[in-house]
């Protein structure tokens, strides 16, 4: 069993989610079922009064008009699933899966689907003995929710579909058999609620943000050593710079860029230089980090409210007992959220590769070229440096806005669609790419550091981060292959292992609220 962590539906917190992916169950309050009853009920009363209800009663999408009779109105919920599991590619990762079914059960636990209450409770036990649907990632276009994927994840409450189990994959049946836990038979509207959202979205788009938090405070580390390895100047980072123009998160930034470097005995050591400024990768890393700051910051505010929200259609007010056909299910604000975390996830990327590039560059940096002791013999950071521009231009490439594109869906009913899904799927490739880049940064801006004659130290944080990478990669004295070093570096970027060392994650902006 796994460990629970409560959440009262529609005030999730990112901790909590965070807490999900990472293979928390999750334990909703006993005030909640009341409210998803009342909900049932409203839904058989309308029925009882002889109301035509979308999706309960009625045909979907374009077939909306037909009205389905009275005894196959369970029948309807179960096809419905059965014919929207047409997702294709590979499954989504286990946290990921583990985030859509958290949000799924905690949405309809808000009240206005229309669920079984067992409904929502098979998920939560599902979600507590591990039992998680393979889930395509591809086929959904954001609206009318992510139909697709969502039905691959109802196909196995009903005992259809597949699973893994204990690490296995398996028919979704066989599953839940093995956890102890019994398929259901859907009752009116249950179906379409269970397809019906944008969990799956929001969910890629979650693991986005969280994987582009560790990257961009990884290269916000990267940049400061970058400049202690060049003896770069710190005047840039002086707050009356930043107050002037009052961008909140350029301000944050240079903060914290001075705190990391408060104490430093490097910038004591070349009072006397004469460098007048620096290359923009390192002068402007406020200007630049700062807008990326504010953006995820945004994205995460957006998707805090998303994850909590309730998103699928029709939804039932049983206090008035109204069934209200609206469109939540539209991923718009996901889909924006995740094409500016694209582009700050880019500029993080590119800005970091130009700071490798300088490094490298001995009329630039002043140390030796690509950074090896014997130039010409050994060709030290050359391939490195290519390797970390590839990248960028992949994360160029992919920051193009996915929003901005739409391609019209059954029938011409759903006639514009947000295009959500992949916009956020694209962000886990992104930030793999720019996890490399910074793992490559780290390498250079510390080769740099070990470069310098003398035994000056930078500030006390930074020093560790120093000290934590030489735990895993030697210093660089004769060419090796570089592969080897990249992919430790990139661990510590992704593993979010430097963020704990003593004194460095409390000197770093916050992106997600607690």
């Amino acid at each position: 069993m796994n460990t629970l962590v409560a959440i009262e539906p529609g005030k999730a917190s990112h901790a909590d989610w965070k807490q999900v992916r990472n293979g928390a169950a999750i334990a909703l309050p006993e005030t909640v079922w009341p409210d998803v009853e009342r909900s049932a009920s409203a839904v058989q009363n309308m029925l009882m009064h002889g109301e035509t209800v979308y999706g309960v009663n009625t045909g979907f999408g374009k077939l909306a008009n037909t009205c389905i009779d009275r005894k196959d109105l369970g029948d309807l919920q179960r096809r419905i699933v059965l014919s929207h599991c047409a997702g294709v590619g590979s499954a989504l990762s286990a946290p990921v899966t583990r985030m859509v079914m958290a949000m799924k059960a905690a949405s309809l636990a808000r009240g206005y689907s229309g669920v079984l209450a067992g409904t929502i409770q098979l998920l939560l036990a599902m979600l507590e003995r591990d039992v998680l649907p393979v889930i395509p990632a591809q086929g959904s276009v954001g609206a009318s929710g992510d139909l697709a994927p969502l039905a691959h994840l109802a196909a196995v409450l009903i005992g259809d579909g597949e699973a893994t189990y204990e690490g296995v994959v398996m028919p979704g049946a066989a599953a839940l058999q093995k956890a102890g836990l019994a398929p259901l038979s859907l009752v009116a509207k249950e179906g379409l609620a269970l397809l019906n959202g944008t969990q799956v979205s929001t969910a890629l788009a979650l693991e986005g943000l969280y994987g582009a938090e560790r990257v961009f405070k990884a290269a916000m580390l990267a940049g400061v050593l970058s400049v202690e390895a060049v003896r770069g100047s710190h005047v840039p980072f002086d707050a009356r710079i930043h107050a002037v123009r009052g961008q909140p998160g350029q301000m944050a930034v240079a903060h914290s860029y001075k705190a990391l470097l408060a104490d430093s005995a490097i910038v004591v050591s070349h009072a006397d230089c004469k460098k007048v400024q620096d290359p923009y990768c390192l002068r402007c890393q406020p200007q630049v980090m700062g807008a990326v700051l504010d953006v995820l910051q945004t994205t995460a505010k957006t998707l805090a409210i998303e994850a909590n929200g309730v998103t699928d259609n029709p939804l039932i007010f049983s206090e008035t007992n109204d069934a209200l056909s609206g469109g939540n299910f539209h991923a718009e604000p996901v889909a924006f959220a995740a094409d500016q975390m694209a582009l700050g996830l880019c500029e993080t990327g590119s800005m970091s590769e130009r700071r490798i590039a300088m490094l490298t560059d001995p009329a630039l940096s002043g140390l030796p070229a690509f950074l090896t002791p014997k130039p010409g013999l050994n060709s030290g950071f050359m391939i490195a440096q290519v390797s970390a521009a590839a990248l960028v231009s992949e994360n160029k490439q992919m920051s193009m806005p996915a929003s901005v594109d739409s391609i019209p869906t059954s029938a011409n009913q759903e006639d514009h669609v947000s295009m959500a899904t992949h916009g956020a799927r694209r962000l886990l490739t992104m930030v793999e790419n720019a996890a490399s880049v910074v793992g490559i940064e780290l390498l250079a801006s510390v080769q740099g550091l070990d470069l310098h004659d003398g035994l000056e130290r930078s500030s006390a944080p930074l020093e560790a981060v120093r000290e934590r990478l030489r735990a895993v990669v030697p210093m660089l004295e004769e060419d090796r292959m570089m592969a080897p070093d990249m992919a430790a570096a990139k661990a510590l970027v992704t593993s979010g292992a430097l963020l704990r060392l003593e004194g460095v994650e409390a000197a770093l902006p916050e992106v997600c609220e607690a």
